[in-house]
């Protein structure tokens, strides 16, 4: 990790709005007349309504319909108001890339936002670096800090894969098993698993004995089980899309609950309650979460306000209707990259697109990130050499149908050396 914190301070210094509450209690057409323009800033949002990625969409959007709500009642962005304009992608690459290119030359938008499905980032990324338009992505993927993207492509608010795994696999190799077998989705995301846990098992005297990639489209899972080689003592599983219930139900039914010991990232379980029927067998079992679903006995008084903000109850769901799930495990990562953009464009004086390379100046120049109610997932350290946030990660153990945490892991942990600096690229 390289410290920013010794930037100009022209890039450093964060201009203040009126206070929230004083702000909140005006006319909507007053909180913005001290503004050069009323005219909104406009934030492209690339959601995937449809395709696999649809679950995450829907709860992306929520959580950032929130964020938004709370930005404009305090006054906005630089006295405007902020629109966000949404376009679905389909959770298609070729999709995403003319969802970018729309966002661009349609609605005039000032930056673009949101992308979770790391294929589809990948695919959308080249065209928003073209056309000039910062890009922010809320996809874990390690292909922004992997150096294969470009200086307009940020992920600001949520940590990547390479960080992940790096932090737990000491905790599954110490506790769990040193055989590991893999079950990932065969598409960027599911490769950086393979790669970055492989390697990290590995470095801790551990061994990957089977890999076992899986279409992102596949509806049943029964052939795919009897390939794991019979020494395993552990699966690790990081299964996403509208099918992960049947997955994880026919994992119970082919073991019987006499398997191997099971680590599941949450991917594997997002938008699904853990106390549905026939997923009793993953009693005792552990699973990865970026930030904890239930709430924990030391909640933080950001999380609790984060969860009313979107509401949420204290297992995650919906307050309307407590079988309606969210993808708490990522859907964070909107709500803190939104406040980012804001940080960033105050910084910058951001003032339209003339302003786009101050705006990703001003964010390659953040450096430590404090737990607030802006950010309730945790404290942060970003890269701007990199374009990578790097935070906490955490482990909890499914006990009477609960998750609980049972691990945390230092920023620290998640470091790992510079694979680019993107701030010597030009504009």
């Amino acid at each position: 990790m390289t410290d920013n914190s010794k930037a100009p301070s022209r890039r450093t210094a964060l201009k203040t709005l009126a206070g929230g509450a004083a702000a909140a209690t005006l006319p909507l057409w007053a909180r913005y007349t001290h503004a050069q323009t009323v005219e909104p800033i406009r934030i492209g949002f690339q959601v995937h309504r449809t395709g696999i990625g649809a679950a995450y969409g829907r709860w992306y959007d929520r959580t950032t319909q929130a964020a938004v709500r709370l930005i404009n009642d305090a006054g906005g962005i630089n006295g405007r108001p902020v629109e966000i304009v949404a376009e679905d992608d389909g959770t298609d690459p070729k999709r995403g890339a003319e969802v970018v290119e729309k966002f661009a030359s349609q609605h005039n938008c000032d930056i673009a936002f949101g992308t979770l499905f790391s294929h589809v980032v990948i695919g959308s990324a080249p065209r928003a670096g073209e056309l000039k338009l910062p890009y922010f992505v809320v996809s874990e993927g390690h292909h922004v800090a992997s150096g294969m993207l470009n200086r307009y492509t940020l992920q600001p608010g949520i940590t990547d894969v390479k960080s992940q795994v790096q932090a737990m696999a000491p905790f599954v190799t110490e506790n769990l098993g040193k055989k590991v077998t893999l079950i990932f989705p065969d598409y960027a995301y599911g490769h950086d698993h393979r790669d970055f846990f492989s390697a990290a098992v590995e470095a801790q005297g551990g061994e990957v004995v089977a890999k076992l990639a899986i279409p992102p489209t596949e509806t049943s899972f029964t052939k795919y089980f009897p390939k794991i080689p019979r020494d395993t003592e552990v699966i690790y599983h990081v299964m996403v899309g509208p099918a992960v219930l049947t997955f994880v139900k026919e994992m119970g039914e082919f073991f019987g609950g006499r398997g191997p010991e099971l680590f599941g990232f949450i991917d594997s379980l997002e938008a699904i309650a853990i106390d549905s029927p026939g997923l009793e067998f993953l009693e005792g079992t552990n699973f990865w979460e970026g930030m904890p679903r239930h709430a924990q006995p030391d909640q933080s008084e950001y999380d609790k306000f984060y969860r009313a903000q979107v509401g949420l109850n204290e297992r995650g769901a919906s307050l309307s209707d407590p079988t309606d799930v969210s993808t708490y495990g990522h859907m964070f990562g909107c709500w803190e990259t939104l406040y980012i953009v804001k940080k960033g464009m105050e910084a910058a004086g951001y003032r339209g697109p003339q302003d786009r390379a101050a705006l990703i100046e001003a964010v390659e120049a953040m450096s430590t990130i404090p737990q607030s109610n802006e950010h309730p997932q945790g404290p942060k350290v970003f890269n701007g050499k990199t374009h990578q946030v790097f935070g906490q990660q955490h482990i909890s153990r499914i006990e009477n149908g609960n998750l609980i945490k049972v691990h945390t892991t230092s920023i620290e942990d998640t470091f790992y050396p510079d694979e680019v600096d993107y701030t010597k690229q030009p504009f």
